[in-house]
């Protein structure tokens, strides 16, 4: 359940202005505004700049960018343009008059070559598919890269630059760029049945990667998935609109089912070979990452058990499909899979990163798997691997180290030693996207209540070469308006758990009067609502709409619960097996610790989420229903036996083996014991938390004869957004926090 929050926006009257303290007589005075939703949704008041259309080129010194049709060559260190290396007019097919309507671009190595995407149409969270071309820059030709009809997926340059692999109906095929000839690697793909080089959708949403193939180093083969997700159950969802609605059928496997079986193979490009590696003899497991070493014809296969508490590394001749396992790293709860495997140049270390110690961080093997040394250490964990010098051996790495609140960069040897920060001393996240030669990196700074800075740093020293982008205007355009300051604060529940805060207070707080308190609540494994950060343009307007709400007298609160991130394994993982538990607990002692304050009324606390945030807003409201005295849930998982098998089984094992673990945490079994106002939110389109969700919630509501009030939209996603779908979700839920809190 990896929720992207999609920003938040919604409507009040505005209350008469303040006038500015120390200013002109009142009837000239510049007054403060409030934040409307026309502001946040319609008139993009609040709309956050950044460095559009971002890619380094192969040398470090430039990036390139899409600008009015045209592909642009810019210098990072003034962010200027210095050349056009692709002119839109340029890209008109034979007989046409219009050139392409472009939408995305990548280079093969050399940059001689350039492969453009049309009409791209996305699919489900990270896949898309889309007509592509090929442009010649020396013979400035455009062909399209495939004569056949249909569209293609992930169409990737060989590393030589002289083939293209890409994915149409589930089969996997490589065109030679010199003929264009197409060959396929793969002829059993089917609907639902068999998919070559992509991922079946569970994979896509929890193990975070579309793509299911990558070229060798040496472009001589490819390395592709095969799943066969024949047995996948099939979830129905009708799409509404027509005279009699469609049906929409996929492969969902839902908590304790069937998943599809993985196989990893090889092709030859040369020979026309296809290979089967062997990753043993169990078929109900994961195959979360493949990536191909620095040694030739060897292949690393990452494999997990179902539970996933047991990590493999499996080192694979890509000529036989023989492999060895190397490495394992295991835990009594679970273990995560991320992109921190680097290998390194020579063929005989890699890096990789555990919580073995409690903490997630850096580690160097042999190629064996015998350790060579913990590079990091201490009470904090890496986030990412940002950047790796290889002539240095000097790794680049994002983390915790100085505060659970805030991001920032460090670098460090592979001997352990000279570990120094590059990010600039004080507060706040930094979100580093680095060159591969690592002499520069974008700087994405951002600190609460603040939109980001853009800026362009060295990568040595992490001294600033230039700000790209400081949005002035938005800081100026911000002091206009009557906003509160965001806190953060750290407190201890009556059971003597130690949690961190955030508190939103409305502008002109004043301590004598009692306020309500809205509670934001996401609470999920490994996530953080409580950071120093602006969230990027689509989670900053979720802080502005907690802006508008404080505007009309309300405190927001947001508290990390036991079960989220960058506090150490123990932490995290406490709620292994009881998902929702220690969870809700936390959320219902923060909300009787914020009823002793003398300032709020006790009377008045209310809690909203979104997806996993929905879940604990429902749960909240029935086992800890004298606690809170209204909720809105968004799209909620309300029993997780509904929810999909990769997350589920992560944190609470299959519902065979713990079946308690399911129900003593699901708001279907509580529904008899809610008492305050509910706003049940959810699509009917939602291919992540089924609406078949909110339908069993409200079954068991209308049993136990309690009243509640739920809103729908016809064929929206999660998300739920697109046209007027925003605005008029958050009127409603406004109203309804006036009305009931």
């Amino acid at each position: 359940m990896n929720f992207r929050f999609l920003g938040l926006a919604l409507f009040l009257t505005t209350a008469a202005p303040a006038v500015l303290p120390g200013s002109a007589p009142a009837a000239f005075a510049q007054q403060k505004q409030n934040i409307t939703l026309e502001d946040i949704w319609q008139k993009g008041t609040f709309s956050a700049r950044s460095v559009p259309g971002f890619n380094w080129m192969k040398d470090g010194r430039y990036y390139s960018s899409l600008s009015q049709g045209n592909l642009v060559q810019n210098d990072v260190t003034t962010g200027q343009p210095v050349q056009t290396l692709v002119a839109g007019q340029e890209l008109k097919l034979p007989g046409q008059s219009q050139p392409l309507a472009v939408d995305g671009y990548s280079f093969n190595a050399d940059e001689s070559k350039i492969l453009f995407s049309t009409d791209t149409e996305p699919i489900y969270r990270r896949s898309s598919k889309s007509y592509f071309f090929v442009y010649d820059r020396g013979s400035k030709q455009l062909v399209p890269l495939s004569k056949t009809a249909g569209k293609q997926l992930y169409a990737t340059f060989s590393p030589d630059g002289k083939r293209v692999a890409f994915v149409r109906d589930n089969n996997l095929f490589v065109v030679d760029l010199t003929t264009m000839q197409e060959t396929a690697v793969t002829t059993n793909g089917a609907q639902n049945r068999i998919i070559n080089g992509g991922t079946d959708w569970v994979y896509e949403e929890e193990f975070e990667f579309a793509q299911g193939f990558q070229w060798s180093p040496d472009s001589r083969q490819l390395a592709y998935y095969t799943f066969d997700e024949t047995e996948v159950p099939e979830y129905n969802m009708q799409e509404w609109g027509p005279l009699y609605p469609k049906d929409y059928r996929y492969k969902y496997p839902k908590a304790g089912e069937k998943n599809s079986i993985v196989s990893i193979s090889t092709y030859d490009v040369a020979a026309g070979r296809n290979t089967k590696m062997d990753v043993g003899p169990e078929t109900d497991q994961y195959i979360p990452r493949i990536i191909w070493t620095q040694t030739p014809n060897l292949l690393s296969i990452r494999r997990m058990n179902r539970l996933q508490n047991k990590l493999e590394i499996l080192h694979a001749d890509a000529r036989t499909g023989n492999t060895q396992v190397v490495l394992t790293d295991t835990d009594p709860a679970y273990v995560e899979v991320n992109d921190d495997l680097r290998y390194l140049a020579g063929g005989k270390e890699f890096l990789f990163s555990s919580e073995k110690d409690g903490y997630r961080h850096l580690y160097l093997y042999n190629m064996s798997g015998k350790l060579v040394r913990q590079l990091t250490k201490g009470n904090w964990e890496i986030t990412s691997i940002d950047g790796f010098d290889e002539k240095k051996g000097v790794v680049y790495f994002t983390s915790t180290e100085a505060s659970p609140l805030q991001r920032h960069l460090y670098r460090i040897d592979l001997k352990g030693k000279g570990k120094a920060r590059l990010s600039e001393a004080g507060s706040g996240n930094d979100v580093v996207n680095m060159s591969a030669d690592t002499r520069y990196f974008l700087n994405y700074h951002s600190e609460a209540g603040q939109p980001q800075v853009v800026s362009l740093r060295n990568g040595q020293d992490g001294k600033l070469v230039k700000v790209l982008e400081d949005n002035a205007k938005l800081r100026q355009k911000l002091t206009e308006y009557n906003l509160g300051k965001l806190e953060f604060i750290n407190f201890k529940t009556a059971d003597g758990v130690e949690l961190n805060a955030s508190v939103l207070k409305p502008a002109g707080f004043d301590a004598s009067k009692k306020y309500p308190v809205l509670m934001y609540v996401y609470g999920g494994p490994g996530s953080q609502t409580v950071k120093d950060d602006a969230g990027g343009g689509i989670a900053f307007t979720n802080y502005l709409w907690h802006q508008l709400l404080a505007q009309n007298g309300y405190i927001i609160v947001s508290v990390d619960n036991r079960g989220t991130g960058a506090r150490g394994a123990a932490f995290k993982k406490s709620t292994y097996a009881n998902l929702g538990k220690l969870e809700t607990i936390d959320q219902a002692a923060s909300a009787r610790y914020f009823a002793t304050l003398p300032y709020v009324d006790k009377s008045r606390i209310g809690i909203w989420g979104w997806s996993f945030g929905g879940y604990m807003t429902a749960l909240a409201l029935t086992k800890n229903a004298d606690v809170f005295k209204m909720g809105v849930s968004v799209a909620p998982v309300t029993n997780w036996r509904y929810y999909d098998s990769v997350y589920t089984e992560r944190f609470l094992k299959t519902p065979q083996q713990n079946p308690q673990g399911y129900d003593d945490n699901s708001p279907v079994q509580f529904a008899d014991q809610l008492k305050g106002k509910l706003l049940l939110v959810h699509g009917t389109g939602d291919d992540n938390v089924h609406f078949q969700n909110s339908v069993a919630f409200t079954e068991a509501m209308i049993k136990a004869n309690k009243d509640y009030q739920t809103l729908y939209y016809p064929n929206r996603n999660h998300g739920i957004y697109g046209g007027n779908t925003r605005l008029h979700l958050y009127r409603q839920m406004t109203d309804f926090v006036l009305k009931n809190l």
